[in-house]
C-alpha cells in the first residue's frame, strides 16, 4: 500500500549502528526511497550504505556534522546534484547523556541541545526552500518518551529538555509549512533494544520490563515502521502529530 519510489530521504545520524538510523535508511530504501545516509562517522556510513545496495537499494553517504550549519548546506547541495531533489527529512541524530541536574554542567546541556535541538533545527532550515519549491515535504523528528514523563532509562534533564524542545518546534513549524505541502511529525520511542537496553544489569532491566505493560523493550524496525509511514503519500493529512511507540510505557 505504501511505497516511497521515486523519493529520496536524508537520514541524520544514519552511520552508528548503536542505534535505530540504520534501520531507518534501510527501512525507507526497502519502500523504494533514495536515501542520504548522514553521519558525522564516515566508516559507519560506508556501512549502511553497503548493506542498502546488497539488499537491492539505493543510497550514498554523506560525512556531515549537524551542529555545524557550513557542514549541513554541502549535504543538502551533494543531494541536490546527486538526486535532484528532497522529499523526505529524518532528523535522527542525537546524543545523550547520564547525569544529575545538580552534576550538570552549562557546557553538558549545550552540548546535548546543540545535537538534539538546534542540529535539528539546521538540518530542517536548510531543506525548507527545497520542500517549499517542490511543493512537496516529509520531515520527521525523533523526540522521545523523556520528553513526555520527564526522564526514561537513560540520559539527564538536558536529553529530556532537548527532546520536549523538538515536540514544540514540530508543532509550530506544521503550522508554518503546512500549506506548502510539508508535514512536520514526530516520533517518540521509548526503550528500544540497542546498546543503552544491552548495557543495563539485570536488576536494572526487570525495573524496566516490569514498567512496559507489553513486557519487552521495542526492536528498532518497530520506529522505523511508523517513520516510513509518516514519510509516505498516504499519511498527508497527519501533521504536527508525535507517535509514540512506548510499548504502553507511557499513555497520554
Amino acid at each position: 500500500m505504501f511505497t516511497l519510489k521515486n523519493q529520496v530521504a536524508i537520514v541524520t545520524g544514519s552511520g552508528s549502528e548503536k542505534g535505530i538510523g540504520r534501520t531507518i535508511a534501510f527501512t525507507l530504501a526497502e519502500q523504494g526511497a533514495s536515501v542520504v545516509v548522514a553521519d558525522i562517522n564516515q566508516e559507519g556510513i560506508q556501512c549502511t550504505v553497503e548493506a542498502i545496495k546488497n539488499a537491492g537499494g539505493k543510497a550514498i553517504g554523506i560525512e556531515v556534522n549537524v551542529t555545524n550549519k557550513e557542514s549541513i548546506d554541502q549535504m543538502v547541495k551533494e543531494t541536490l546534484v546527486s538526486f535532484g531533489r528532497i522529499d523526505i527529512l529524518v532528523n535522527n541524530a542525537g546524543i545523550s547523556q547520564k547525569v544529575t541536574v545538580q552534576d550538570m554542567t552549562l557546557e553538558d546541556m549545550t552540548k546535548i541541545f546543540s545535537v538534539n535541538m538546534f542540529g535539528l533545527f539546521l538540518c530542517t532550515q536548510a531543506v525548507l526552500e527545497t520542500m517549499k519549491k517542490q511543493r512537496y515535504g516529509r520531515i520527521i523528528n525523533l523526540s522521545s518518551v523523556s520528553a513526555k514523563r520527564g526522564g526514561g532509562v537513560f540520559g539527564g534533564a538536558h536529553y529530556s529538555a532537548s527532546k520536549a524542545a523538538v515536540l514544540g518546534f514540530s508543532k509550530n513549524l506544521a503550522r508554518e509549512v503546512g500549506k506548502d505541502g510539508i508535514t512536520v511529525n514526530c516520533v517518540a520511542p521509548g526503550l528500544v533494544n540497542t546498546d543503552i537496553w544491552k548495557s543495563l544489569s539485570n536488576g536494572e532491566a526487570k525495573k524496566v520490563i516490569d514498567s512496559i505493560p507489553i513486557g519487552r523493550p521495542g526492536e528498532t524496525k518497530e520506529i522505523a515502521a511508523a517513520i516510513a509511514f509518516l514519510a509516505a503519500k498516504e499519511a498527508s493529512y497527519i501533521t504536527g502529530e508525535e507517535i509514540d511507540i512506548n510499548g504502553g510505557s507511557h499513555m497520554d
